[in-house]
């Protein structure tokens, strides 16, 4: 799992298997808007810098780690949205390529913050609803 080794491969991938000689599999994009989700993660990913760093850059535990930090930040909501597997990717992550292992993994990307200025709430629904994959 974790980024896809060729140039100009964006998007989600399932990671083929070598042994069964299946080909990798660009997996669809797509959007979704949720109020709760741009407040709690997205506007919170951009104003909280430890926050950011659990869902992106922990400090141990890897992408393991950032499994659990995403999939509790869902838990967390008030829907108490529970994923087997749930990752939060960077814009650049999404853009080089992201090999998923997990068939159960939903993958979400965080929009970059330099993408918006004004009403962080506002922005936030809107690149949820234009950024692929956006959270």
């Amino acid at each position: 799992m974790g980024a896809r080794p060729h140039a100009n491969d964006r998007g989600i991938w399932r990671h083929r298997r070598p042994a069964h000689n299946d080909p990798d599999v660009k997996l669809a994009d797509f959007s979704y808007t949720n109020d709760e989700i741009a407040q709690d993660i997205i506007v919170r990913a951009w104003t909280d810098s430890s926050f950011y760093d659990g869902l992106i850059n922990p400090p141990s535990g890897g992408i393991a780690t950032r499994i659990t930090n995403a999939k509790t930040a869902l838990r967390n909501l008030g829907h108490s949205i529970d994923l087997t597997s749930a990752i939060v990717l960077t814009e650049e992550e999404y853009q080089n390529g992201w090999q998923q292992d997990d068939p159960n993994q939903v993958v979400f990307v965080l929009p970059n913050s330099t993408r918006q200025s004004g009403d962080l709430l506002e922005s936030a629904k809107l690149l949820m609803a234009c950024v692929p994959n956006g959270i």
